[in-house]
């Protein structure tokens, strides 16, 4: 009698990190986009014969591509401009040291600049994009022998970002005209909370309640970034921007019932959706909503989202403005970041790899290890996508930008055999823009497009074919990072993490504090209407899953690092999911405290229990939990 076993082959995390892509539909816009900017700007550079300032455009404008992400126009002024001043500066600091001192200097140079451009990383991921395009810049202005000054590159380099941000601003979405079409970006990240509410409303009493939670929390963060982005005016100018705040600030409180509903784990009827999906509809169609389904008025949480419905009907109607519910960063509390535990830590790796990587670069170079090619900035640039964590675990990066390089550059070695020059390295290079958007998804992916792009750019500079050469310099960056990221630094490792974690049991603290003070205003004598109460609330409420998604996200890289470095960072997990319960109840409390006065026995129970279960697991990772009123 033979017996048939079933195998199943679980990957190490590290490894299966490495395979996974992300998924979704094209973004046929920023295809668009890609094919009309570093390609055709190349093409203007050679027929003025200016060829060398069209490729430092160029790599402008493939650098702002891969920044180039879903969001509303507002924020892609941010998004994309700042990083470029950030390549703007490293292009002419990289240009006038290379070209006034020598390789010890220039070395001592770059690794400063790789500190200051490491610790201002773990500001945001605008600064930590603006980073990696100053070290980037450096190390092109430094290692790009170009006939021009460094002003004129910094010029041509922001012009090449410049024209890819005016692409963004001035291309309508495909299906986006409805109103209008500058606010398309806005308009879809609003819908997308109502279709996040009614689907975690689905989700309610079900094994699928937590993961909607968190794609809640996700789409009010992006439509809150989007709708906060730079304006030249304070308040929203426009009816149609005033029209899309007074809906977001009106899908706070559906979400926060909704939330309630989740945390009791009862299940709710269909049609307790079918209201926040008409919403949506009519927040991406510019429409009245139409008739909303009747209420259902029987626990304190569904009465609220009744309530919210109601009131969501009457702004869409009439649509006067409201309030965001954000904070904004002060100066203090960037450079509290940049010069804080995981500031620190990444700043010294960053300045390790760059000036490591800048000093073997160099001296590569002099004895022409690889022949006799001018251009050496390829092995540092490439220690900065790979020193970067929020591209990926160590490991997964690694593998990736190899992978990726050995296949961009055997594809550029076909193409260079059969295109014709320059015109079919120029057309090589508008596709390859094209590609970014999707090829962003995965990171060898990227490294394999953004390779062919590059390699295709300095051929037309006039730099012979140099695939070989290149892939060399990659695996040497790879063994330099992976030997850097595994060297013990001062103080405790896994500091970005603990950093995240702090930030969102701090916020976690502050919202519940609020929650259980304003439950005792009215027997102390609080101060404070209860709109400006609820106006409080929802600000902490939104700062507290903010914060904590981020630490979901470092926890989740750090655990798919390779042991040696994933086990400094193990119980945090842990503790992320107790601070989640933990500000789930405080939303629940919020909720029965509006609709009853006061906060129930059942609330309070379960409240006592998270905060007790938070301190082993809070103290084994080294965080030091705030107390609370409740303790007292």
């Amino acid at each position: 009698m033979s017996r048939s076993r079933r195998f199943s082959l679980v990957l190490p995390p590290w490894l299966a990190h490495a395979l996974r892509a992300q998924r979704g539909p094209v973004p046929w816009s920023a295809v668009t986009r890609g094919a009309l900017s570093a390609g055709p700007l190349l093409l203007v550079a050679v027929e003025t014969g200016r060829t060398s300032l069209g490729v430092v455009a160029a790599i402008a404008a493939m650098l702002a591509g891969i920044n180039d992400r879903p969001g509303s126009r507002r924020v892609s002024v941010k998004r994309l401009g700042v990083p470029a001043l950030g390549g703007a500066l490293g292009l002419m600091i990289g240009t006038y040291t290379g070209d006034e001192t020598g390789a010890v200097v220039l070395t001592v140079v770059l690794t400063v600049v790789g500190l200051v451009a490491g610790g201002m990383s773990a500001v945001g991921p605008v600064a930590s994009a603006s980073g990696t395009q100053l070290l980037v810049g450096a190390a092109i202005g430094a290692g790009m022998p170009l006939p021009e000054a460094g002003w004129e590159r910094a010029l041509a380099f922001l012009a090449g970002a410049g024209w890819l941000l005016v692409l963004r601003l001035v291309l309508p979405t495909p299906g986006s005209l409805a109103g209008d079409f500058r606010f398309d970006g806005e308009r879809a990240a609003v819908a997308g909370v109502y279709d996040a509410v009614a689907e975690l409303l689905d989700a309610v009493g079900g094994p699928d309640a937590i993961r909607r939670r968190a794609a809640l929390t996700a789409a009010l963060d992006h439509a809150q970034d989007a709708l906060a982005g730079p304006r030249l005016r304070r308040y929203a100018s426009s009816s149609t921007e005033r029209r899309l705040h007074a809906q977001y600030a009106a899908a706070l409180p559906l979400a926060e019932a909704a939330t309630a509903l989740a945390w009791a784990e009862e299940a709710v009827s269909e049609r307790a959706s079918e209201g926040p999906r008409r919403l949506a509809a009519a927040v991406r169609g510019n429409t009245h909503t139409g008739p909303l389904p009747a209420p259902s008025r029987s626990a304190p949480a569904l009465r609220a989202l009744d309530d919210a419905l109601l009131e969501a009907a009457e702004v869409f109607d009439q649509g006067g403005g409201g309030d965001l519910h954000t904070r904004p960063r002060t100066a203090r509390d960037r450079l509290r970041a940049a010069f804080g535990t995981a500031g620190r830590e990444y700043g010294l790796r960053v300045a390790l790899c760059f000036g490591a990587s800048s000093a073997v670069a160099q001296a590569l170079h002099q004895t022409q290890w690889y022949g006799e090619h001018e251009h050496w900035y390829w092995l540092p640039a490439t220690a900065v996508f790979l020193v970067k964590p929020d591209l990926g675990p160590l490991a997964s990066r690694v593998l990736n930008r190899a992978a990726g390089t050995v296949l961009g550059a055997l594809l550029f070695a076909g193409f260079a055999v059969v295109l014709p020059r320059p015109e079919g390295l120029i057309a090589l290079v508008a596709l390859s823009g094209a590609l970014i958007p999707v090829a962003t998804r995965h990171f060898a992916a990227q490294t394999a497009v953004v390779t062919v792009l590059v390699l295709a750019l300095v051929m037309v500079g006039g730099e012979a074919q140099a695939s070989a050469g290149r892939i060399g310099e990659t695996l040497l960056a790879c063994a330099i990072v992976l030997i850097v990221g595994h060297l013990p630094m001062p103080g405790q490792r896994g500091g970005g993490v603990r950093a995240r974690l702090a930030a969102a049991s701090r916020a976690a603290y502050a919202y519940l504090t609020h929650v259980l003070d304003e439950a005792d205003a009215p027997r102390i004598g609080g101060s404070g209407t209860p709109s400006d109460h609820r106006a409080t609330r929802w600000t902490l409420r939104r700062e507290a899953y903010r914060t904590l998604a981020e630490a979901r996200t470092a926890i989740s890289l750090s655990a798919h690092e390779l042991p040696a470095l994933a086990r400094h960072t193990e119980g945090a997990d842990e503790v992320a999911d107790l601070l989640e319960r933990l500000v789930d109840t405080t939303t629940a409390c919020a909720v029965h405290l509006d609709d009853t006065g006061r906060i129930g026995p059942r609330h309070t129970e379960r409240l006592a229990a998270v905060l007790d279960e938070l301190d082993g697991p809070g103290e084994r990772v080294g965080l030091r939990l705030p107390r609370t009123p409740l303790a007292g």
